[in-house]
Protein backbone atom coordinates (compact mmCIF):
# COMPACT_ATOMS: atom_id res chain seq x y z
CA UNK A 1 0.00 0.00 0.00
CA UNK A 2 3.15 2.36 1.02
CA UNK A 3 4.62 1.49 -2.79
CA UNK A 4 1.52 2.35 -4.74
CA UNK A 5 1.06 6.17 -2.67
CA UNK A 6 4.48 6.73 -3.05
CA UNK A 7 4.00 5.83 -6.89
CA UNK A 8 0.76 8.12 -7.06
CA UNK A 9 2.62 10.62 -5.04
CA UNK A 10 5.88 10.65 -7.79
CA UNK A 11 2.95 10.64 -10.70
CA UNK A 12 1.41 13.54 -9.25
CA UNK A 13 4.72 15.36 -8.89
CA UNK A 14 5.32 14.51 -12.50
CA UNK A 15 2.00 15.67 -13.96
CA UNK A 16 2.45 19.25 -12.33
CA UNK A 17 6.32 19.24 -13.88
CA UNK A 18 4.21 19.18 -17.25
CA UNK A 19 2.48 21.78 -16.97
CA UNK A 20 4.71 24.75 -15.39
CA UNK A 21 5.37 27.19 -17.55
CA UNK A 22 8.99 26.83 -19.42
CA UNK A 23 9.39 30.78 -18.56
CA UNK A 24 9.76 29.85 -14.94
CA UNK A 25 11.56 26.51 -15.56
CA UNK A 26 14.18 28.86 -17.95
CA UNK A 27 14.31 31.08 -15.19
CA UNK A 28 12.32 33.83 -16.60
CA UNK A 29 9.90 36.45 -15.58
CA UNK A 30 6.30 35.73 -16.85
CA UNK A 31 6.21 39.36 -17.58
CA UNK A 32 8.44 38.57 -20.27
CA UNK A 33 6.20 36.44 -21.82
CA UNK A 34 2.85 38.86 -21.48
CA UNK A 35 5.75 41.41 -22.76
CA UNK A 36 6.10 39.63 -25.89
CA UNK A 37 3.44 38.80 -26.94
CA UNK A 38 1.58 42.56 -26.15
CA UNK A 39 4.90 44.76 -27.74
CA UNK A 40 4.11 44.15 -31.37
CA UNK A 41 0.21 45.85 -30.91
CA UNK A 42 1.42 48.63 -29.19
CA UNK A 43 1.98 51.80 -31.50
CA UNK A 44 4.22 55.00 -31.71
CA UNK A 45 2.33 57.67 -32.30
CA UNK A 46 3.83 60.93 -34.20
CA UNK A 47 1.59 63.98 -34.70
CA UNK A 48 2.74 67.27 -36.72
CA UNK A 49 0.79 70.05 -35.16
CA UNK A 50 1.08 73.91 -36.21
CA UNK A 51 3.60 75.83 -33.39
CA UNK A 52 2.98 75.73 -30.20
CA UNK A 53 0.33 78.99 -28.95
CA UNK A 54 1.30 81.46 -27.66
CA UNK A 55 5.38 80.50 -29.21
CA UNK A 56 7.16 83.50 -31.64
CA UNK A 57 6.95 80.53 -34.36
CA UNK A 58 3.05 80.66 -33.96
CA UNK A 59 3.50 84.58 -34.82
CA UNK A 60 5.80 83.12 -37.70
CA UNK A 61 3.13 80.88 -38.84
CA UNK A 62 0.26 83.96 -38.25
CA UNK A 63 1.86 86.23 -40.24
CA UNK A 64 2.94 84.06 -43.51
CA UNK A 65 -0.60 82.45 -43.55
CA UNK A 66 -1.88 86.10 -43.48
CA UNK A 67 0.52 87.45 -46.17
CA UNK A 68 -0.04 83.74 -48.26
CA UNK A 69 3.56 83.19 -47.34
CA UNK A 70 4.77 79.47 -47.58
CA UNK A 71 5.19 77.37 -44.75
CA UNK A 72 8.64 76.05 -43.43
CA UNK A 73 9.38 72.76 -41.94
CA UNK A 74 9.99 74.74 -38.55
CA UNK A 75 6.62 76.01 -38.28
CA UNK A 76 5.36 72.62 -37.03
CA UNK A 77 5.68 71.04 -33.75
CA UNK A 78 5.95 67.59 -33.36
CA UNK A 79 4.27 65.52 -30.74
CA UNK A 80 4.40 61.75 -29.40
CA UNK A 81 3.04 59.00 -28.17
CA UNK A 82 1.49 55.84 -27.81
CA UNK A 83 -1.49 54.16 -29.18
CA UNK A 84 -2.95 50.21 -29.30
CA UNK A 85 -3.90 48.41 -31.92
CA UNK A 86 -7.19 46.82 -30.35
CA UNK A 87 -8.32 45.36 -34.46
CA UNK A 88 -6.35 43.37 -36.85
CA UNK A 89 -8.29 45.83 -39.42
CA UNK A 90 -5.79 48.87 -38.00
CA UNK A 91 -7.72 49.94 -35.39
CA UNK A 92 -6.09 51.83 -32.82
CA UNK A 93 -6.93 53.21 -29.53
CA UNK A 94 -5.67 56.69 -28.17
CA UNK A 95 -5.73 59.65 -26.36
CA UNK A 96 -7.77 62.84 -28.08
CA UNK A 97 -5.23 65.03 -26.18
CA UNK A 98 -2.45 63.82 -28.53
CA UNK A 99 -4.74 64.00 -32.17
CA UNK A 100 -6.88 66.90 -31.57
CA UNK A 101 -4.90 69.27 -33.25
CA UNK A 102 -2.34 67.19 -35.34
CA UNK A 103 -2.53 67.95 -39.28
CA UNK A 104 -0.67 64.54 -39.47
CA UNK A 105 -0.71 61.42 -37.84
CA UNK A 106 1.48 58.77 -38.28
CA UNK A 107 2.24 55.01 -36.13
CA UNK A 108 5.22 52.84 -36.20
CA UNK A 109 5.36 49.26 -34.97
CA UNK A 110 7.99 47.45 -33.37
CA UNK A 111 9.41 46.25 -35.95
CA UNK A 112 10.02 49.48 -37.52
CA UNK A 113 7.14 49.45 -40.04
CA UNK A 114 5.89 52.83 -40.26
CA UNK A 115 1.79 53.94 -41.77
CA UNK A 116 -0.33 56.90 -42.14
CA UNK A 117 -3.68 57.17 -39.96
CA UNK A 118 -6.83 59.21 -39.55
CA UNK A 119 -8.73 59.88 -37.22
CA UNK A 120 -12.18 57.63 -37.06
CA UNK A 121 -13.71 59.73 -34.15
CA UNK A 122 -13.04 61.61 -30.74
CA UNK A 123 -14.25 61.85 -27.06
CA UNK A 124 -12.73 64.99 -25.34
CA UNK A 125 -15.07 64.21 -22.14
CA UNK A 126 -12.32 60.71 -21.94
CA UNK A 127 -9.76 61.77 -23.46
CA UNK A 128 -10.37 59.00 -26.01
CA UNK A 129 -9.22 59.01 -29.93
CA UNK A 130 -10.20 56.31 -32.57
CA UNK A 131 -7.60 56.09 -35.48
CA UNK A 132 -7.33 53.61 -38.52
CA UNK A 133 -4.21 52.88 -40.58
CA UNK A 134 -5.18 54.17 -43.97
CA UNK A 135 -3.19 50.88 -45.71
CA UNK A 136 -3.15 47.41 -44.58
CA UNK A 137 -4.77 44.60 -42.30
CA UNK A 138 -3.94 41.72 -40.32
CA UNK A 139 -2.01 43.96 -37.70
CA UNK A 140 -0.91 42.71 -34.44
CA UNK A 141 -3.50 43.42 -32.00
CA UNK A 142 -4.97 43.03 -28.07
CA UNK A 143 -8.60 42.84 -27.24
CA UNK A 144 -10.10 45.15 -24.73
CA UNK A 145 -10.63 43.14 -21.37
CA UNK A 146 -13.19 44.26 -19.08
CA UNK A 147 -11.90 43.42 -15.70
CA UNK A 148 -14.94 44.33 -12.96
CA UNK A 149 -12.67 42.76 -10.43
CA UNK A 150 -9.56 45.12 -10.51
CA UNK A 151 -7.62 44.92 -7.04
CA UNK A 152 -5.23 47.02 -5.78
CA UNK A 153 -2.06 45.71 -5.01
CA UNK A 154 -2.01 43.38 -8.35
CA UNK A 155 0.85 43.77 -10.88
CA UNK A 156 0.36 45.47 -13.74
CA UNK A 157 2.97 46.82 -16.97
CA UNK A 158 3.13 49.55 -18.95
CA UNK A 159 3.95 49.65 -22.46
CA UNK A 160 3.99 52.87 -24.36
CA UNK A 161 6.72 55.21 -25.99
CA UNK A 162 8.00 57.92 -23.25
CA UNK A 163 10.22 60.61 -24.80
CA UNK A 164 9.75 58.75 -27.95
CA UNK A 165 11.88 55.81 -26.83
CA UNK A 166 10.06 52.91 -28.66
CA UNK A 167 8.15 50.43 -26.90
CA UNK A 168 9.31 50.72 -23.25
CA UNK A 169 8.20 48.56 -20.31
CA UNK A 170 7.82 49.86 -16.67
CA UNK A 171 6.27 47.45 -14.31
CA UNK A 172 4.70 48.15 -11.14
CA UNK A 173 0.72 47.60 -8.98
CA UNK A 174 -2.69 49.04 -9.09
CA UNK A 175 -2.10 51.73 -6.52
CA UNK A 176 -5.51 52.49 -6.34
CA UNK A 177 -9.02 52.52 -8.77
CA UNK A 178 -11.62 54.71 -9.44
CA UNK A 179 -9.34 58.22 -8.89
CA UNK A 180 -10.87 61.79 -10.35
CA UNK A 181 -8.27 63.76 -11.44
CA UNK A 182 -8.50 66.85 -12.44
CA UNK A 183 -5.64 68.12 -15.18
CA UNK A 184 -5.46 71.89 -16.63
CA UNK A 185 -9.47 72.71 -16.91
CA UNK A 186 -10.44 68.53 -17.68
CA UNK A 187 -11.44 66.12 -14.98
CA UNK A 188 -11.18 62.63 -15.27
CA UNK A 189 -13.10 60.36 -14.05
CA UNK A 190 -12.66 56.88 -12.65
CA UNK A 191 -9.41 56.47 -13.21
CA UNK A 192 -7.06 53.22 -12.00
CA UNK A 193 -3.81 54.27 -10.43
CA UNK A 194 -0.58 53.05 -10.72
CA UNK A 195 3.19 53.19 -10.04
CA UNK A 196 4.38 51.98 -13.04
CA UNK A 197 6.90 54.65 -14.50
CA UNK A 198 4.82 56.90 -16.66
CA UNK A 199 6.46 59.66 -18.52
CA UNK A 200 5.18 62.27 -21.16
CA UNK A 201 5.05 60.15 -24.48
CA UNK A 202 3.55 57.16 -22.42
CA UNK A 203 0.38 58.95 -23.48
CA UNK A 204 -2.26 56.36 -25.18
CA UNK A 205 0.01 53.50 -24.29
CA UNK A 206 -1.17 50.19 -22.37
CA UNK A 207 -2.12 49.06 -19.31
CA UNK A 208 -1.50 45.35 -19.15
CA UNK A 209 -2.88 42.59 -16.09
CA UNK A 210 -0.01 39.91 -15.47
CA UNK A 211 -2.06 37.92 -17.41
CA UNK A 212 -1.56 40.12 -20.70
CA UNK A 213 -4.90 41.46 -21.02
CA UNK A 214 -5.45 45.31 -21.69
CA UNK A 215 -6.79 46.44 -19.01
CA UNK A 216 -6.93 50.51 -19.73
CA UNK A 217 -4.95 52.91 -21.37
CA UNK A 218 -2.47 54.77 -20.27
CA UNK A 219 -3.79 58.74 -20.04
CA UNK A 220 -2.14 61.53 -17.70
CA UNK A 221 0.85 61.52 -15.06
CA UNK A 222 1.13 63.65 -11.95
CA UNK A 223 3.61 66.11 -12.40
CA UNK A 224 4.03 66.80 -8.36
CA UNK A 225 4.98 63.32 -7.51
CA UNK A 226 6.78 60.71 -8.74
CA UNK A 227 5.28 56.70 -9.51
CA UNK A 228 1.86 58.24 -9.98
CA UNK A 229 0.03 57.49 -13.26
CA UNK A 230 -2.90 57.03 -14.40
CA UNK A 231 -5.72 55.44 -17.17
CA UNK A 232 -8.80 55.05 -18.34
CA UNK A 233 -10.21 51.29 -17.75
CA UNK A 234 -11.08 48.84 -20.31
CA UNK A 235 -14.70 49.22 -18.87
CA UNK A 236 -15.07 52.98 -19.83
CA UNK A 237 -13.45 52.74 -23.11
CA UNK A 238 -15.27 49.98 -24.99
CA UNK A 239 -18.76 51.67 -24.96
CA UNK A 240 -16.64 55.06 -26.72
CA UNK A 241 -14.82 52.25 -28.95
CA UNK A 242 -18.18 50.91 -30.36
CA UNK A 243 -20.07 53.83 -30.49
CA UNK A 244 -17.56 56.02 -32.17
CA UNK A 245 -17.33 52.54 -34.49
CA UNK A 246 -21.37 52.64 -34.95
CA UNK A 247 -21.85 53.24 -38.91
CA UNK A 248 -24.98 55.19 -38.32
CA UNK A 249 -23.82 57.16 -35.40
CA UNK A 250 -26.23 60.07 -34.16
CA UNK A 251 -25.44 63.19 -32.03
CA UNK A 252 -28.55 64.76 -30.44
CA UNK A 253 -28.06 68.48 -29.89
CA UNK A 254 -29.94 70.32 -27.77
CA UNK A 255 -28.71 73.59 -29.32
CA UNK A 256 -26.09 74.98 -26.96
CA UNK A 257 -22.80 76.34 -26.19
CA UNK A 258 -21.46 76.02 -22.52
CA UNK A 259 -18.48 76.62 -20.51
CA UNK A 260 -18.02 74.75 -17.28
CA UNK A 261 -18.48 76.91 -14.08
CA UNK A 262 -17.74 75.67 -10.76
CA UNK A 263 -18.27 78.13 -7.57
CA UNK A 264 -17.51 76.69 -4.17
CA UNK A 265 -19.51 73.16 -3.79
CA UNK A 266 -21.65 74.41 -6.94
CA UNK A 267 -21.07 73.10 -10.70
CA UNK A 268 -22.78 74.04 -13.86
CA UNK A 269 -23.08 74.24 -16.85
CA UNK A 270 -22.50 78.89 -18.23
CA UNK A 271 -24.99 79.13 -21.55
CA UNK A 272 -22.88 81.13 -23.76
CA UNK A 273 -24.74 80.97 -26.86
CA UNK A 274 -28.29 79.44 -27.98
CA UNK A 275 -28.32 78.46 -31.49
CA UNK A 276 -31.27 79.69 -33.33
CA UNK A 277 -34.34 77.65 -33.95
CA UNK A 278 -32.81 75.04 -31.97
CA UNK A 279 -34.56 72.90 -29.14
CA UNK A 280 -33.11 75.06 -26.81
CA UNK A 281 -34.59 77.78 -28.61
CA UNK A 282 -37.81 76.62 -28.44
CA UNK A 283 -38.02 75.67 -25.07
CA UNK A 284 -36.72 78.79 -23.74
CA UNK A 285 -33.53 78.33 -22.89
CA UNK A 286 -31.59 82.01 -22.83
CA UNK A 287 -27.61 83.39 -22.76
CA UNK A 288 -26.64 83.15 -19.06
CA UNK A 289 -28.78 80.25 -17.90
CA UNK A 290 -26.83 77.68 -15.28
CA UNK A 291 -27.52 74.37 -16.44
CA UNK A 292 -26.88 72.50 -12.87
CA UNK A 293 -29.40 69.15 -13.28
CA UNK A 294 -29.84 66.92 -16.21
CA UNK A 295 -32.61 64.12 -15.91
CA UNK A 296 -32.80 64.62 -11.98
CA UNK A 297 -28.73 64.36 -11.83
CA UNK A 298 -26.53 66.97 -10.22
CA UNK A 299 -24.12 68.11 -12.81
CA UNK A 300 -20.33 67.39 -11.03
CA UNK A 301 -17.17 67.93 -11.43
CA UNK A 302 -16.56 64.30 -13.00
CA UNK A 303 -20.37 64.41 -14.47
CA UNK A 304 -19.84 63.03 -18.27
CA UNK A 305 -22.15 64.72 -20.47
CA UNK A 306 -21.97 61.74 -22.95
CA UNK A 307 -23.10 59.33 -20.56
CA UNK A 308 -26.14 61.45 -19.81
CA UNK A 309 -27.02 61.90 -23.39
CA UNK A 310 -26.36 58.52 -24.55
CA UNK A 311 -28.90 57.31 -22.39
CA UNK A 312 -31.47 59.74 -24.56
CA UNK A 313 -33.31 57.36 -26.39
CA UNK A 314 -34.53 55.24 -23.28
CA UNK A 315 -36.49 58.33 -22.05
CA UNK A 316 -39.09 60.71 -23.98
CA UNK A 317 -37.90 64.14 -22.37
CA UNK A 318 -35.01 65.50 -21.35
CA UNK A 319 -35.17 67.29 -17.85
CA UNK A 320 -32.97 70.45 -17.35
CA UNK A 321 -32.63 72.04 -14.13
CA UNK A 322 -31.30 75.50 -14.92
CA UNK A 323 -30.60 78.92 -12.60
CA UNK A 324 -31.84 81.96 -13.70
CA UNK A 325 -30.80 85.15 -11.84
CA UNK A 326 -30.59 83.15 -8.75
CA UNK A 327 -33.89 81.22 -9.62
CA UNK A 328 -34.60 77.79 -10.21
CA UNK A 329 -36.20 76.44 -13.20
CA UNK A 330 -37.12 73.18 -14.81
CA UNK A 331 -36.79 73.06 -18.38
CA UNK A 332 -38.46 69.66 -20.19
CA UNK A 333 -37.48 69.17 -23.73
CA UNK A 334 -39.00 66.49 -25.52
CA UNK A 335 -36.25 64.03 -27.07
CA UNK A 336 -37.31 63.65 -30.33
CA UNK A 337 -36.99 67.28 -31.28
CA UNK A 338 -33.41 66.62 -30.04
CA UNK A 339 -32.51 63.09 -32.14
CA UNK A 340 -34.36 64.96 -35.15
CA UNK A 341 -32.83 68.40 -34.92
CA UNK A 342 -29.58 69.61 -37.35
CA UNK A 343 -28.47 73.17 -37.07
CA UNK A 344 -28.81 74.96 -40.91
CA UNK A 345 -27.04 76.72 -41.56
CA UNK A 346 -24.35 75.21 -40.15
CA UNK A 347 -22.08 77.83 -41.01
CA UNK A 348 -23.58 80.72 -39.21
CA UNK A 349 -25.13 78.66 -37.03
CA UNK A 350 -22.21 76.83 -35.10
CA UNK A 351 -19.02 78.85 -36.80
CA UNK A 352 -20.29 82.19 -36.97
CA UNK A 353 -18.62 82.25 -40.49
CA UNK A 354 -20.66 82.45 -43.66
CA UNK A 355 -19.35 80.06 -46.76
CA UNK A 356 -20.30 80.53 -50.33
CA UNK A 357 -19.62 78.39 -53.40
CA UNK A 358 -16.70 79.69 -55.78
CA UNK A 359 -17.96 81.87 -58.66
CA UNK A 360 -16.09 84.41 -61.04
CA UNK A 361 -17.36 87.18 -58.86
CA UNK A 362 -15.68 85.73 -55.48
CA UNK A 363 -12.69 84.40 -57.37
CA UNK A 364 -12.05 88.31 -58.61
CA UNK A 365 -12.56 89.78 -54.91
CA UNK A 366 -10.05 87.59 -53.21
CA UNK A 367 -7.97 86.35 -56.04
CA UNK A 368 -8.32 82.80 -56.11
CA UNK A 369 -7.50 80.64 -59.00
CA UNK A 370 -9.05 77.13 -57.40
CA UNK A 371 -11.60 75.46 -58.81
CA UNK A 372 -13.20 73.49 -56.15
CA UNK A 373 -13.51 74.31 -52.20
CA UNK A 374 -16.23 77.13 -50.67
CA UNK A 375 -15.07 80.70 -50.01
CA UNK A 376 -15.74 82.28 -46.33
CA UNK A 377 -17.22 85.65 -46.81
CA UNK A 378 -18.08 86.41 -42.97
CA UNK A 379 -16.36 85.75 -39.73
CA UNK A 380 -17.91 87.02 -36.57
CA UNK A 381 -14.54 87.71 -34.10
CA UNK A 382 -16.47 86.03 -31.14
CA UNK A 383 -17.26 82.69 -33.58
CA UNK A 384 -16.20 79.50 -32.77
CA UNK A 385 -14.64 79.70 -36.52
CA UNK A 386 -12.90 82.72 -35.70
CA UNK A 387 -11.25 81.51 -32.74
CA UNK A 388 -10.13 78.95 -34.19
CA UNK A 389 -8.40 80.60 -36.97
CA UNK A 390 -10.52 81.04 -40.11
CA UNK A 391 -10.92 83.99 -42.01
CA UNK A 392 -12.41 86.20 -44.93
CA UNK A 393 -10.80 85.32 -47.70
CA UNK A 394 -9.98 81.74 -46.50
CA UNK A 395 -11.28 78.52 -49.09
CA UNK A 396 -11.98 75.46 -47.51
CA UNK A 397 -10.82 72.76 -49.38
CA UNK A 398 -11.54 69.95 -47.34
CA UNK A 399 -13.30 68.46 -43.96
CA UNK A 400 -11.81 65.50 -42.44
CA UNK A 401 -9.75 64.36 -46.12
CA UNK A 402 -12.96 64.38 -48.06
CA UNK A 403 -13.50 67.28 -51.33
CA UNK A 404 -15.60 70.10 -50.12
CA UNK A 405 -16.82 71.19 -53.89
CA UNK A 406 -19.97 73.04 -52.94
CA UNK A 407 -21.73 74.41 -49.91
CA UNK A 408 -24.07 71.38 -49.94
CA UNK A 409 -20.79 69.13 -49.27
CA UNK A 410 -19.88 71.60 -46.70
CA UNK A 411 -22.97 70.67 -44.40
CA UNK A 412 -22.97 67.06 -45.08
CA UNK A 413 -19.24 66.86 -44.20
CA UNK A 414 -19.75 69.00 -40.81
CA UNK A 415 -22.90 67.01 -39.71
CA UNK A 416 -20.49 63.91 -40.39
CA UNK A 417 -17.56 65.60 -38.61
CA UNK A 418 -19.83 66.62 -35.75
CA UNK A 419 -21.00 62.84 -35.22
CA UNK A 420 -17.38 61.61 -34.90
CA UNK A 421 -16.50 64.96 -32.59
CA UNK A 422 -13.60 65.73 -35.10
CA UNK A 423 -13.47 68.52 -37.76
CA UNK A 424 -9.75 68.83 -39.88
CA UNK A 425 -10.48 71.67 -42.31
CA UNK A 426 -7.60 71.61 -45.44
CA UNK A 427 -7.58 75.55 -46.20
CA UNK A 428 -5.83 77.51 -48.79
CA UNK A 429 -5.14 81.42 -47.71
CA UNK A 430 -3.37 83.21 -50.31
CA UNK A 431 -0.65 80.99 -51.47
CA UNK A 432 -0.06 78.91 -48.60
CA UNK A 433 -2.40 75.49 -47.93
CA UNK A 434 -2.82 74.54 -44.36
CA UNK A 435 -4.50 72.04 -42.12
CA UNK A 436 -6.93 73.70 -39.15
CA UNK A 437 -8.58 71.57 -36.80
CA UNK A 438 -11.86 72.56 -35.29
CA UNK A 439 -13.14 71.99 -31.63
CA UNK A 440 -16.67 71.80 -30.82
CA UNK A 441 -16.68 70.14 -27.60
CA UNK A 442 -18.70 72.48 -25.61
CA UNK A 443 -21.55 71.68 -28.07
CA UNK A 444 -24.73 70.37 -26.41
Amino acid sequence: MTGCRASIFFSVIFLAWLFVPLSLLAGVSPVVDVVRKASPAIVNIRTEELAKEGSERERNVIRRLIFGESLEQDDLYENIGSGVVIDPKGIIVTNEHLISKAINIRVRFINGKEYEAEVLGCDPEFDIAILKIKNGENFPFLKLKKRPNLSVGESVIVIGNPYGLSSSVSVGVISAIGRNLRVENKVFANLIQTDAAINPGNSGGALIDSEGNLIGIVTAILGEGKGIGFAIPASDIEPIVLDLMAPKRERPIVGIFFEKVKEGPTFSLLVKKVIEKSPAEAYGLKKGDRIVEINRNRLKEGTKLKDIMGMLKAREVLEIKILRANEKKSVNVNVKDIVSFRPSPIDSSLLGIKVSNLSPYTRLKYKIREKEGVVVRRTAKDGTGFLAGIRRGDVILKINNYHVKTVEDFERLMLEGIKRNYLLYQVLRGRSIFFLPLKLENLL
